[in-house]
């Protein structure tokens, strides 16, 4: 029986569409009006740049991406944040998972600047018993120490919590820590075309994992 929830934030609550635009396509652009490169120039070298940090707190932390680029990031992103959408159906979800007295958290790699920006245009955090950001546990969720870590703030039961995700490394990590219940979504951008995972059992939407009566 599952006890604890386990949500992942961008790509799983959230549409992943704003973070593609945002970094592949708005930063790019406003590095390339600082260096007085095109779109495709800047493109080019920065999503080499992004690809080496990806897995590691580097990637998500906004302050590292503000000084390595020279861009107030967190203003950017609240520029463009009416791209921040909620997924259908993932607010019924959680109403039936509080309905049936399930445990829910958001367990995000996501550093806690974009969280606030994104809890104050969703207001999604009011759904949560409570939110933690991978920089409070020190590690990326793709290691597999961060499962460990992260039940000195969440006590969970591996056998009996339920961890959806749409990034496979993030659950191959957490069953390699002893997760059992693992949910990949296949459905991370309404601009990007369904894909199941070949690993884990996948979801397009969460209505998928509400068991009428």
């Amino acid at each position: 029986m599952i006890d604890t929830v386990l949500l992942d934030m961008d790509g799983t609550l959230l549409d992943r569409h704003f973070d593609d635009y945002f970094w592949h396509q708005y930063v790019p652009e406003h590095f390339g009006l600082k260096h007085d490169l095109t779109t495709d120039e800047a493109q080019q070298k920065l999503l080499a740049r992004f690809r080496q940090q990806q897995g590691t707190l580097s990637w998500t932390d906004l302050d590292y991406w503000s000084d390595e680029l020279g861009l107030d990031i967190p203003d950017l992103k609240t520029r463009v944040d009416d791209l921040i959408k909620v997924h259908p159906y993932v607010i019924e979800f959680l109403k039936y998972c509080r309905g049936i007295g399930k445990r829910l958290y958001i367990v995000t790699n996501a550093h806690s600047k974009t969280l606030d920006i994104k809890m104050r245009k969703t207001a999604l955090g009011e759904n949560f018993d409570s939110i933690v950001c991978a920089e409070e546990v020190g590690l990326a969720k793709e290691d597999p120490r961060f499962w460990e870590q992260l039940k000195r703030i969440i006590p969970y039961d591996d056998t009996k919590t339920l961890l959806a995700d749409d990034n496979e490394a993030v659950l191959a990590s957490a069953q390699a820590h002893g997760i059992k219940n693992l949910i990949y979504v296949a459905r991370p951008s309404s601009k990007l075309p369904i894909i199941y995972s070949n690993r884990f059992p996948s979801i397009a939407y969460f209505t998928e994992l509400i068991t009428r009566p």
